[in-house]
């Protein structure tokens, strides 16, 4: 498993919080116009035929025996479900994944190339030497614990709380932060200046609830147990490791109850904003320095900063006064050898995969070296990759293609936006004016990143890893206080998935999701609406969902609505929640109330989609493929979309964290609320399928 540097998760937390699809952390011209000149140096080559098949809709997918009006995503997809496996190294298989393994398999044959370019230009040498020292099994495994060695001593003299501080700044500063996330993003109330955001963090669990929630019980347990074999792996006695484990645990529970859950996060952003002084923050975590803590990043001292979550701060504050130093020890040595374990030799990896993989997830088996070694190239400079891949994997009759669908879907959503019962006009005209701002962008940036800063060599795999984590880090910190750069993106363009910024009010649309069965440019209408313009719209839709219609057309966060209109909002999206609290997973409930703001873009977004497929449709014969009018091959490329299975243990994590309701059920839920999808497959009434009444929900 490959550890993700805290500041890239607080993006990714707060983008998520922002309704974002998967952020986590510039609109294209064509395709070649901002290609550097550097990277044009050498000529890379792919072989289609070593790449996985599409996994596009086909009508022998079709269920007969199941009824479409009552469980649509089982007639679509339950005959492939049932046929393949999710493969030993993955934990879940579907749409997404098989196209994600396809984008793995461009980056193979890329990343193999470019480690034997005999004169590389720095992005080359940037994406050779991850590849180069990863692939070097042999010297990483004889090097074995030795990388870590300066970091451990310095943990072992840690005696006071003034020396652990000290460490914490220190070690934050090159882009290892075990404790809380910090870096820039645009200011909620001021959404063209980039402010600091400090979040909790430290703990090694998915969410609080695994620390406090009984039927969590398990898998709490068996953490303890892995914590306590990374630490025999670093050299404690076994005995030791056992109570040292034991104490890192009950430390981390105490950091839980002072968090925020997933849930909480996902459904409240302001969580994320609570902007204060550095003298008030200092106040409030008397053992922790804020001054201290942003002269050592190198960050000019702010008027303001947001402390996110302050009780967890305080909390932090409280540890550092009244913990043994040998507990904070122990967590540290802990969480320093659990985050390099996938650089490390054999054992580390095992031990890492064991507990992430296998115990939380359901992974069958590790993943070969080289996916673990592009994940982590992904991770690192997965921008940098990017310029090699859109050369080789996206072309201009894609991009094309996709500016059309987006300037349809957003016409027919402006249509939608004025057409609402429920909503005064005074209201629609803010709806509107954010409208008229959005911003797409399609396939990759407009301007790239600059990687000159970063220096990487041919003899440490984890060295080059922490050289590119305090480089990303230190660049993430030189925008805080500056103007935002709108042309940045916050996906790599080899990314299979979709984002909403509403901190930008843009859509971004990365070049890898622009395949079957999302997009086709050679395929009829109703697969591609059914498909990338459902997504399209999705992803527009955020910007009115329950948490993306918080901020304005500037990106602002601010109160547009009449408290009327803001009244029948919430009763509709109340209608939503229940609805998806009523699907079950093996008999967990999913949580609607988590999920909220996905179900929202979805049924918005299916919605505006088929009524831009009408659009573009009008005045042509709907002439039937394969016996299935457009409307219904339409709906059958949405569930197709949706086609996914998950190993048990993952579907449990998903439940318990994941934004985005299981994959069947955004099959249904969206279509079962049209009476557009009723009328194509001539839905009795009263039938799943055929929400109507009260029973139905239309938002936007």
């Amino acid at each position: 498993m490959t550890r993700t540097p805290k500041i890239v998760l607080l993006t990714l937390a707060v983008s998520a919080a922002l309704v974002g699809c998967g952020k986590n952390e510039t609109p294209a011209k064509d395709a070649t116009a901002s290609t550097p000149a550097a990277a044009e140096a050498t000529n890379y080559t792919l072989d289609e035929s070593k790449l996985p098949a599409y996994n596009a809709f086909q009508p022998s997918d079709l269920d007969a025996s199941k009824d479409a009006c009552g469980a649509f995503g089982d007639y679509v997809n339950s005959k492939w479900l049932a046929a393949n496996e999710i493969p030993g190294d993955r934990t879940s298989w579907g749409a997404f994944t098989i196209l994600d393994e396809r984008s793995v398999a461009v980056q193979h044959q890329l990343a193999e190339q470019v480690a034997q370019v005999k004169n590389p230009n720095h992005i080359e040498k940037i994406v050779g030497d991850l590849w180069a020292t990863g692939m070097d099994e042999a010297k990483i495994n004889a090097q074995g614990i030795e990388p870590l060695k300066a970091d451990l001593t310095a943990i072992d003299g840690l005696q006071d709380k003034a020396a652990i501080a000290d460490y914490l700044r220190s070690s934050a500063a090159k882009g290892d932060n075990v404790l809380f996330g910090f870096g820039a993003e645009a200011d909620f109330k001021n959404s063209a200046v980039n402010l600091a955001y400090a979040s909790q963090g430290g703990l090694g669990l998915p969410d609080s609830t695994y620390y406090t929630d009984a039927k969590n019980a398990d898998k709490l347990k068996a953490y303890q147990a892995h914590v306590a074999k990374v630490l025999e792996l670093s050299g404690v006695a076994a005995a030791d490791a056992a109570k040292q484990a034991e104490d890192v645990v009950k430390f981390e529970t105490r950091l839980a109850k002072a968090s925020k859950s997933r849930v909480e996060l996902s459904r409240n952003v302001e969580l994320y904003y609570n902007p204060v002084t550095l003298a008030d923050a200092d106040k409030l975590t008397p053992n922790f320095s804020w001054t201290e803590f942003f002269k050592s990043q190198g960050v000019a001292a702010p008027e303001k900063f947001s402390l996110a979550m302050p009780a967890f701060h305080e909390e932090v504050s409280k540890a550092l006064g009244d913990t043994d130093p040998s507990v904070w020890r122990a967590y540290l040595r802990f969480h320093t050898v659990d985050s390099a374990s996938p650089y490390l030799a054999d054992a580390f990896v095992q031990e890492n995969y064991e507990f992430y993989g296998k115990t939380l997830n359901g992974q069958k088996e590790q993943k070969p070296r080289w996916k673990r070694v592009l994940g982590t190239i992904e991770n690192d400079a997965g921008e940098a990759f990017g310029q090699l891949y859109v050369k080789v994997a996206f072309s201009p009759e894609a991009k094309a293609k996709m500016e059309e669908l987006v300037k349809n879907l957003a016409a027919s959503l402006r249509e939608r936006i004025q057409g609402l019962s429920w909503m005064s006009d005074e209201t629609k005209a803010k709806a509107i004016a954010k409208w008229e701002t959005f911003t797409p962008k399609i396939g990759y940036p407009d301007k790239w990143r600059d990687w000159s800063g970063l220096q990487t060599q041919r003899d440490s795999y984890l060295g080059n890893v922490r050289a590119a984590s305090e480089f990303n880090y230190k660049f993430n910190l030189s925008k805080i206080g500056k103007p935002v750069d709108k042309t940045e993106w916050g996906m790599t363009p080899q990314t299979v998935n979709a984002y909403y910024n509403p901190l930008q009010n843009e859509i971004v649309f990365p070049a890898a999701i622009l395949q079957p069965p999302f997009f086709d440019p050679k395929a009829d209408d109703a697969l591609n609406y059914g498909g990338i313009g459902a997504v399209i719209g999705h992803e527009m839709t955020h910007g009115y969902d329950d948490q993306g219609a918080r901020f304005g057309p500037t990106g602002n966060m601010e109160d547009w609505w009449t408290a009327a209109d803001k009244k029948n909002f919430e009763g509709l999206t109340g209608k939503l929640v229940k609805q998806f609290d009523q699907y079950k997973v093996d008999g967990q409930a999913v949580n609607g109330h988590l999920t909220l703001g996905e179900n929202i873009a979805d049924l918005g977004g299916l919605a505006t989609a088929y009524d831009a497929l009408q659009k573009a449709s009008a005045g042509k014969e709907d002439a039937k493929v394969d016996g299935f009018t457009r409307d219904q091959r339409f709906f059958f490329n949405w569930a197709t979309v949706w086609r996914t299975k998950y190993t048990p243990e993952n579907a449990k994590v998903r439940l318990a964290t994941d934004p985005h309701a299981p994959a069947q059920f955004r099959a249904m839920g969206a279509p079962s609320n049209l009476p557009t999808f009723a009328a194509a497959f001539q839905c009795k009434a009263g039938s799943p399928m055929a929400r109507a009444g009260e029973q139905q929900v239309v938002i936007w």
